[in-house]
């Protein structure tokens, strides 16, 4: 089958069917179906326009009727539309590499429009009946994704080596030479063939788990703070020493002129305020004690730390799981009040195990996106942060759920060996989602 380059409108009541039909298919696969946003947004659009109301599909209307943004809302800060319509792009390009159209109908979303358009496949034959093979058209922005849904140093590697795949793949082509008709025997047809989908079969893979790493766990934990402001505050506690407490510390209040971060500490903030810095995100670092709630208000922030952060522990406390202070300090479940986590005060604090919550929601009181990065102790801190960088334990996050961390408010319980002072590897103990 040869795709038919020019867009194609269905005028007829069967022509729509086919158009929704085959959409149903594209949500209901692995690329769509563990979503709530990217599947939201397909539909509205594809069945938006086969009404043929396309002339409604501008950023501001999708903000409003897929995402729930109010008419005001400021769309040069809020970029959930551009965002969502590069992934969207980028799985219906997936989705065809790996699921060829049965139907005979493609659904596609030009780069810079939020207007699909429909495709239609027609077979070609030679004058002599001959089949004369099958070609699966790149689309138009496989090799430009929009630059809205990964940050271009992501891109950089994937957009490469994608290039050098498809000149690769059309090299192995052009050395296969066009016979003159009648002088093949069958034989040599089938051979020629079978490199053409062997080659195509390899570019395809590589450029499908190219696309698939470029848009990581990670990027996804934090994409909901990258695209709600162009600032992200980091607020932190901090401590002064205090030689009677198990810890050595208690925190710092705001009468302390010279408060201080642990080494933990510090080496959380410059993971985060890294990893943030790599997604073209500039932050700010806050002291917790001395940082009002007007300061917080209608930002995304992240807040490090637990005991010795104030708002760590405002912020936590109507969620599922939060510390407390009683009767000792632990992490508690509300749904389970006979649940709790806390380190064995029978050994040394540089001995003790450590735990720790890692949490991300859209938080009323600051009327922005909060994530939390704290443990019992210093220790656990560090390791919520590593794993909150880390793409590794981002994924097995994402893998136990089974769906898109991007879409959702989650709090994670985390466990964390400790050995001479020096923070090991996190597990996971718990997690929710709402």
């Amino acid at each position: 089958m040869i795709a038919d380059h020019v867009p194609w409108f269905p005028h007829t009541h069967d022509e729509r069917e086919s158009v929704l039909r085959e959409l149903r298919e594209i949500l209901a696969s692995p690329h769509f179906c563990n979503s709530k946003r990217y599947p939201a947004l397909l539909k509205f659009i594809v069945e938006t326009t086969v009404e043929g109301k396309s002339y409604l599909l501008k950023e501001r209307t999708l903000g409003i009727e897929v995402f729930d943004r109010s008419p005001t809302y400021d769309t040069n800060s809020d970029t959930v539309v551009r965002y969502t319509a590069g992934e969207v792009r980028k799985r219906l390009q997936l989705y065809y590499l790996e699921h060829p159209s049965h139907s005979g109908i493609r659904i596609a979303l030009p780069a810079g429009s939020y207007v699909p358009e429909f495709h239609t496949e027609t077979d070609r034959h030679d004058e002599d009946g001959d089949f004369l093979g099958s070609e699966d058209p790149q689309p138009r922005d496989a090799l430009h994704r929009d630059s809205a849904s990964v940050p271009d140093s992501l891109l950089a590697n994937g957009s490469q080596s994608s290039a050098r795949t498809v000149n690769e793949e059309q090299h192995a082509v052009s050395a296969i030479p066009s016979p003159a008709k009648g002088r093949i025997k069958p034989l040599a047809w089938l051979i020629a063939a079978a490199v053409l989908a062997a080659v195509a079969i390899v570019a395809g893979v590589n450029w499908n788990s190219r696309a698939v790493r470029s848009q990581s766990a990670v990027e996804d934990f934090w994409m909901p703070l990258v695209h709600d402001n162009h600032t992200v505050l980091l607020c932190t506690g901090s401590v002064v020493f205090a030689k009677n407490e198990f810890s050595g510390v208690i925190t710092a209040g705001k009468d302390i002129d010279y408060p201080f971060v642990s080494m933990q500490i510090a080496s959380s903030i410059a993971q985060i305020s890294g990893t943030l810095s790599h997604f073209g995100v500039t932050t700010q670092l806050l002291s917790s004690a001395s940082t009002p709630l007007t300061d917080l208000r209608e930002h995304s922030i992240t807040l490090l730390g637990g005991y010795n952060n104030d708002w760590t522990m405002r912020l936590l406390q109507p969620l599922r799981f939060h510390f407390t202070q009683e009767p000792v300090e632990s992490i508690v479940d509300s749904f389970n009040p006979q649940v709790h986590w806390q380190r064995d005060h029978s050994l040394p604090y540089s001995s003790a195990d450590d735990y720790a919550l890692l949490a991300r929601f859209r938080d009323p009181t600051i009327d922005g996106w909060v994530v939390v990065v704290a443990g019992l102790g210093r220790n656990g801190t560090e390791a919520a942060s590593q794993f909150a960088v880390s793409p590794h334990y981002m994924q097995l996050l994402q893998n136990r759920l089974g769906s898109d961390i991007a879409n959702q408010n989650l709090e994670v319980v985390l466990k964390v060996k400790v050995i001479d002072g020096k923070t090991g590897a996190p597990s996971i103990l718990a997690v929710r989602t709402w």
